[in-house]
């Protein structure tokens, strides 16, 4: 496996800085929802959880890593880079592990990136790779939710914030659709920044935007693998509403289709501990809209964010055995 060395891990002022930062951020967040909140009956309703649904939330959730492995594995192939499926979905499992039980929201990424990047030849390959995923799952984010805003808009029901939905989604499509439809221009843009930098930086940036031609290049690809990123947000609303049922949480799955999209764009800002407190008060603020309480949107977001931690302890078991020797880690197929 490739090791990384981030640059913030030589500045541990700033890394512990960091981190007392987020802390912070999720206490204080976590503390003011739940004095609005009536613990006893979330309590309750923690009890009475309703296994089968419960089951049915976690079969959706392997499926959707299973779509996310396919869709990652779509896009390494555009990069002719060849990692086989299993190795691909043993990774996935390891870095969903990482980002739930490490203070980052980077962390799964940097596994994925090291256990490709032997395949690929390269590590700024392998991150390229890495962040188009993420880019990609971003627009499915914000279209999964505009497009539900929408059909609520028509249906007249109205949620705030929209706007920024749809503002943000219009900003992203435009950014791809420059670089993908003008990877001249976008090289012209490299020639300068790279312009009197060290050869190992030029390096990368010719080894990205070599990448970049070669996705424009597969624009059916590139759509195949946008519609996986699709079906991944689809699978994830499809959970959510699996744990309100076992939760006794009336979510509708149109408001599900806005909230489970817009939270997770929130929770990609890195001012909270993945996510805690931020993801919650994201659901406080819509189910306010759907008249819906503030411990209802807590026993949701914490009964769903539990269900997540417990699915990828299976990550954790995958690392362990890798770090033995019992698995390999992903290589070439």
């Amino acid at each position: 496996m490739v090791t990384f060395r981030p640059s913030l891990m030589n500045k541990p002022g700033l890394t512990r800085a960091l981190i007392v930062l987020k802390i912070a951020v999720s206490t204080a967040l976590l503390a003011y929802l739940f004095s609005q909140a009536d613990t006893a009956s979330m309590l309750d309703q923690f009890r009475r959880m309703n296994l089968a649904w419960t089951a049915a939330a976690l079969a959706t959730y392997g499926a959707m890593l299973i779509v996310s492995a396919w869709r990652w594995r779509l896009l390494l192939h555009i990069q002719e880079v060849r990692v086989g499926f299993g190795r691909l979905t043993q990774s996935f499992l390891v870095a969903t592990f990482f980002n739930n039980f490490l203070p980052s929201n980077i962390g799964g990424d940097v596994v994925r990136v090291a256990d490709t990047a032997s395949a690929a030849g390269s590590k700024t390959l392998a991150t390229t790779v890495v962040l188009l995923d993420r880019l990609l799952g971003l627009v499915a984010l914000l279209a999964v939710a505009a497009a539900a805003s929408g059909v609520a808009y028509w249906f007249g029901v109205r949620l705030d914030g929209m706007q920024y939905v749809w503002v943000g989604l219009i900003a992203l499509v435009t950014a791809l659709l420059v670089v993908f439809r003008h990877p001249g221009t976008v090289g012209r843009v490299v020639d300068r920044v790279q312009a009197g930098r060290s050869a190992g930086i030029q390096r990368r940036l010719q080894q990205l935007l070599a990448a970049m031609h070669r996705f424009a290049g597969e624009p059916r690809s590139l759509w195949s693998a946008f519609a996986g990123a699709v079906a991944v947000q689809l699978l994830l609303v499809v959970f959510y509403v699996f744990a309100a049922r076992s939760l006794s949480v009336p979510l509708p799955w149109l408001a599900a289709s806005i909230i489970v999209p817009v939270s997770f764009v929130v929770q990609m800002v890195p001012i909270s501990v993945n996510g805690f407190g931020v993801r919650e008060a994201v659901f406080a603020f819509f189910f306010a809209s759907l008249g819906l309480d503030v411990s209802a949107a807590l026993t949701l977001s914490l009964g769903s964010a539990a269900l997540v931690m417990l699915f990828s302890l299976s990550g954790g078991a995958v690392f362990l055995l890798r770090a033995r020797g019992l698995l390999p880690a992903a290589e070439p197929a």
